[in-house]
């Protein structure tokens, strides 16, 4: 197994993007299904995100036992919003979960961490959309491999009612979208969500 390397593991495919020794840390390939960060309209982070009791609940139930096994359980570290200071929250103990703005931006999807940490006077809400990293942030949907689609991070937006996401076109959207509300029919905000987690080797 490499970084880079795409495996099967339960349902899906996914990505290798870490290695550790005896572990490995993966992420689906495509976005596996479309939610809504959280399930009322208040503020929140990571921590007590309805996303967050999904993933480490049904989505993690519906792994057979061998599988469960090699699931690594791991503390997570949830930073604030490195532009607006909003609390990241406490850090969190998961099974399952979605990777950091951090991750993505600096270690996982190319080093962005320049435009991270020293924001042009111009930028409010996106990172460059000149980002040469960003091609390796865009997904798809798994259902329609077509159709590219933003997904979220577990970092929170520039206020409490906004999640980091990425965008169709794999720029940051470091102000967030909401994390229920939305504009379209259904009145959610569905971004699309790519489960990550350490698994052993």
């Amino acid at each position: 197994m490499q970084i880079g390397d795409k495996i099967s593991f339960g349902n899906y495919t996914w990505i290798v993007l870490d290695i550790q020794i005896d572990r490995a840390l993966i992420i689906t390939e495509y976005i596996i299904e479309q939610r809504s960060y959280h399930d009322a309209y208040v503020e929140t982070t990571w921590a007590d995100c309805a996303l967050r009791k999904y993933l480490n609940g049904d989505f993690y139930d519906a792994f057979d036992e061998k599988n469960q096994l090699r699931i690594c359980s791991t503390i997570n570290q949830n930073t604030d919003n490195q532009w607006y200071g909003i609390n990241g929250g406490d850090d969190t103990r998961d099974n399952i979960f979605l990777l950091s703005m951090e991750e993505i931006v600096c270690k996982y999807f190319g080093d962005s961490s320049e435009k991270l940490y020293n924001p042009g006077k111009k930028q409010r809400y996106w990172f460059e959309r000149k980002d040469l990293n960003n091609s390796k942030r865009i997904a798809r949907l798994l259902w329609n491999k077509e159709q590219v689609w933003w997904w979220w991070t577990r970092s929170p937006g520039r206020v409490g009612v906004k999640a980091v996401y990425i965008h169709g076109d794999g720029n940051i959207g470091i102000q967030g979208n909401n994390i229920l509300k939305g504009n379209i029919a259904d009145g959610c905000c569905t971004g699309g969500v790519r489960p990550a987690l350490w698994i052993r080797i």
